[in-house]
Order: C-alpha cells, then structure tokens, then sequence
C-alpha cells in the first residue's frame, strides 16, 4: 500500500531527534517553523520524520496553543447535493463550536483519499470524516484500518459517516442512516398503490449504501407475498445521466413494469426525462419514487416521492458525536431513520396493468 501511515506506537520528537543528530530541542523549533534553524539542519529533521512516520499529536499541541481546531470532509464529488449537504452540516456544526471545516473530494480515486487523509493528519485535523457509501473490497477495509489506526495515533479520529466500518476492532465512530429500512418502506408504498412489478433502477453491487437498498425493496416485495423473482434490478449505478441511458434502454426492451424505484433522486432525474422522451406520463402509465430527497426534488416533475435521509443531520452529528464523548466515541455506531415524503409522481397502476 506504499508508506504504511500506521506505526507501532507513537513516534516520540526523541526519537525524531535522535535519528536527525540534533538536540529534542533543535528537533523541536525545525518542525514547528517558528524559530530560525539552518536550512540542513532542518532538512535532516523533516527527513527523519518523514522516515519515522512522526506526527505531532494534535491532543499535545492544543495544550500549548498550537492545536487546530479543525474538521475534515472527504467525499467523492462537490456536485452532488447529498454529498454537499452532509459537508454543509459538517461546517455548521463546526462553526457552531469555532471550528474550521476542510472539504477535499477525490472523485473516487482510493489515492487522492489517502493522500487527503495523511495531508489533514499531518495539518493537525482533529477529525476525518470520509462520507458516503463505497463498494467494501479488500483494499478498501485495509485502507479504512490504516486510516483509522493512524489518526488515532495522532491524537485524531475517524469519522464514517453514511456506511458501516469494515471491522469492529477498527477505532473510527460510524454515523449512518437506515438504507435498508428507507427502500423497505418506499416500495411498500408503491405495492399499496397497486403496483405489483417495480423496477429498481440504480443498483451497484458491492456498494454499501445501494446494497441495503435493493435489500430493502427485495425485502418489501417479499412482504407483500411476491416471489424472488418479482424483483428486476437495473445495475446501472448513479447520476442522473445514468438513470437516463439506463431508462431509455429498458424502455426500448419492455413494458412489463408499471413502477420504477430509482437508487437516488438523481437517478430519477434521469428517469423521468427518459420517459417524457419516450411520450410516456409519470404517474399515469408510470411511477417513479426516488431516494434522498434532494432539495430540487419538489421541482420534479411531477415533484418526485422520495425518501427522505437526514443528510444534514448526519453530517451534524458526525462531529457532534465525535467531540461529546471522545474517549467512547471510536468503535461506536449510530443509525438515524429515515421517512418517505410523498408527492406526485405515484399513481395507481393503468387499468389492466396492476398485474
């Protein structure tokens, strides 16, 4: 994995010191730049403690002033609303308590996300908080571990926010909502309404968010008496443009459903422009609920059902959480709930077709 980031214990300034051939004292004044070493000197110093993994711990630094009162967010992309609204909760948390809030995001790149993260530790961040759900392979549980274990040698703390960590023995608090209940109860929503074959348009195996959800919508499908084979999953991942190409090609393969479940309400999005494209109305010859109920969800149209996920409030209590019981907060978990907000764009079933 390259530089390992976890060490066998925490590397003391001694040690650092030791390594470079000058006093703890010169070792001391070349990391902080506040005082005049000489340019060798303090090359030899930055070496040794690049070689030696050193971070100052951040707990220490506070003490003498030194400490930044800083949070970290690290997602995927700045563009999507729900990614910005857990950053925005985050920040005004952070603000709250006169903290500064940091947003770094790595288009999905595991190494843009490792270099963040060891940029903020080294920057001095009290927490790390990497949102959103991820597809949990190998290399990412290891990269969590490293993450988690490193931070915590520093004095900082990760923070899991909107997936599940890879390992109970990992030090990195989770803040997460219900997936799983959420899709449960939107699908329920749409059986009621007649609606007995429901696409779900969004999936992407291995991701932990979209897992729960197709578990939700198979688990409510299963409720109401329908077999295993009723459900029909679409695995075209997410974004708008996504839900649109994947929209466009089912509809030029079949009509056999009357409602579509799209993964998140930019899925939607692009599902609905399909189905316009294709002459067909939602909700008269189609329905469509979606998923996180983004702010321009209303503005749909028709306004979308959706459910909503307390996007916000995630990234509040990630720092909320973390700060309040610190010396408890690592290992453990809380979920929020989550609740459908019904609009326009379900309808009962076109005669004829409920079945």
């Amino acid at each position: 994995m390259g530089n390992d980031m976890v060490s066998k214990g925490r590397v003391t300034i001694r040690e650092v010191a030791e390594r470079a051939g000058v006093s703890t004292a010169t070792a001391s004044r070349a990391l902080s730049g506040n005082h005049p070493v000489p340019p060798a000197t303090r090359a030899r110093v930055l070496r040794a403690a690049r070689d030696l993994d050193y971070v100052a711990n951040a707990h220490a630094r506070a003490l003498v002033g030194g400490g930044r009162k800083m949070a970290a967010v690290v997602v995927r992309q700045v563009t999507s609303p729900f990614y910005a609204q857990v950053a925005e909760g985050v920040e005004a948390e952070a603000a709250d308590r006169g903290w500064l809030c940091v947003v770094g995001a790595t288009g999905g790149d595991a190494q843009r996300e490792m270099e963040f993260v060891q940029l903020m530790r080294e920057e001095g961040a009290r927490l790390v908080i990497l949102v959103g759900g991820v597809v949990e392979d190998e290399a990412y549980r290891e990269r969590v571990a490293h993450y988690a274990h490193a931070l915590d040698s520093s004095g900082a703390r990760l923070v899991l926010c909107g997936r599940p960590a890879p390992g109970p023995e990992i030090p990195a608090l989770v803040v997460e909502f219900d997936n799983g209940a959420g899709a449960r109860a939107v699908t329920a929503h749409l059986l009621s309404a007649g609606h007995r074959r429901i696409v779900f348009l969004g999936g992407l195996p291995g991701n932990t968010a979209l897992d729960a959800r197709v578990a939700g919508y198979r688990a409510a499908l299963a409720d109401h008496g329908l077999p295993p084979e009723a459900a029909h999953v679409v695995d075209c991942g997410l974004g708008r443009a996504a839900g649109h190409r994947a929209m466009t090609e089912l509809l030029k393969k079949t009509d056999e459903f009357t409602a579509v479940f799209a993964g998140d309400d930019m899925v939607a999005a692009g599902a609905l422009r399909a189905i316009a494209d294709a002459g067909r109305r939602v909700p008269d010859d189609i329905s469509v609920v979606g998923y996180n109920d983004i702010p321009l969800a209303e503005d749909f149209n028709p306004p979308l059902t959706t459910v909503r996920t307390p996007a916000e409030e995630l990234g509040r209590a990630a720092v909320r959480i973390a700060l309040r019981d610190p010396e408890h907060a690592a290992g453990a978990h809380h979920l929020l709930g989550t609740h459908i907000v019904v609009r326009e764009s379900v309808g009962a079933p076109p005669p004829g077709r409920a079945l």
